[in-house]
């Protein structure tokens, strides 16, 4: 499974090859001229093998992932490796570097840095579900769980230490829907610390899609591929932090998740087909809607005489450029 929407990325056009038939006998009792005569059949198609194996490569001039930048706008690595067995059955993992787990408490005195102190610089996912088609349309159900290696820094604890700082690990299960190259994907959190965020069991992502083959429209850009996305990042309930780090942006109130870390984002894009299994491409991603406490700059005032959590705004617009193998 790739993680960027160029798909990851994530997402491709095929030739079919041309099929030639050899002259054929004629049946008994016609001849070759004759109306009754046995039209030659096709080859049945190969079979579709009962168990497969692929991977995915991919140098990033950035990581986005859910309109956010992970990476603080540095480039990544990525890759990954897939099962699949014929009934529809698939599993997988895939790996990319970030940052922003080393980074988000910026704006905090230099010896807290972020929330994890060692590691937090691997973001390693594990997913697997069931998934296929009746006719145009498909169905994909499945799970999956974003691990981020490492440790919570004292330093970040210290400063509610009767609630507890969790690690940013995260569970979601998925469904999702296809027609053609339109998509909408649904994930669902089941663990009580999303992406670092306490108390926010069914946060939701709401994930539409188009991966437009040009080359269906015309034949002159076979290869080409527009990508777009919308999505939704709806946080629940109310972290137990939430009023020791931003009630003073609020007269005092403490606000809930949704209030600091719900957004929209979207993302635009082109990616080509190269020979061997290459894929070029560029895309432009933006989040609106957030808040500057959740995902602004130190640069910048969020009331309250507080300021963003990350060395820049990881929600702004950015461009983004790839290139990417499979096999």
């Amino acid at each position: 499974m790739l993680r960027n929407t160029v798909m990851a990325g994530v997402f491709t056009a095929g030739l079919l090859p041309a099929i030639t038939f050899a002259q054929q006998p004629a049946t008994p009792g016609t001849s070759p001229g004759s109306s009754t005569a046995t039209t030659p059949a096709e080859p049945a198609p190969a079979p579709t093998p009962e168990h497969s194996f692929t991977g995915n490569v991919g140098l990033f001039s950035q990581y986005i992932f859910r309109g956010l930048t992970q990476t603080d706008r540095d480039p990544a690595l990525q890759g990954g490796f897939d099962y699949a067995h014929s009934s529809g059955f698939y599993a997988g993992t895939w790996a990319s570097n970030i940052s922003w787990l080393k980074e988000n408490f910026s704006a905090a005195p230099a010896a807290i840095a972020g929330t994890y102190n060692r590691g937090g610089s691997l973001e390693w996912d594990f997913y697997g579900g069931y998934k296929g088609t009746v006719g145009d349309f498909g169905y994909d159900l499945g799970t999956l769980y974003y691990w981020y290696p490492g440790k919570i820094n004292p330093a970040v604890q210290a400063v509610t230490p009767t609630i507890g700082v969790p690690k940013a690990d995260t569970w979601e299960l998925y469904g999702a829907a296809s027609w053609k190259w339109l998509s909408a994907k649904l994930s669902y959190s089941l663990m009580d610390k999303t992406f670092g965020v306490k108390d926010t069991r069914g946060t939701m992502y709401l994930d539409l899609t188009a991966n437009v083959p040009l080359g269906d429209f015309m034949k002159e850009l076979t290869g080409f591929t527009v990508n777009a996305h919308w999505g939704y990042q709806k946080y629940r309930g109310t972290d137990a932090r939430n009023n020791a780090y931003f009630a003073q942006a609020f007269g005092g109130r403490t606000p809930d998740n949704d209030e600091i870390f719900s957004y929209k984002d979207v993302k635009l894009g082109v990616s080509y087909l190269l020979p061997k299994d290459f894929t070029v491409g560029a895309f432009y991603s933006k989040a609106y809607g957030t808040n500057t406490l959740g995902y602004g700059s130190i640069g910048q005032p969020a009331g309250g005489g507080l300021f963003g959590p990350y060395p820049r705004d990881i929600a702004k617009g950015t461009g983004t450029v790839f290139v990417q193998k499979t096999f």
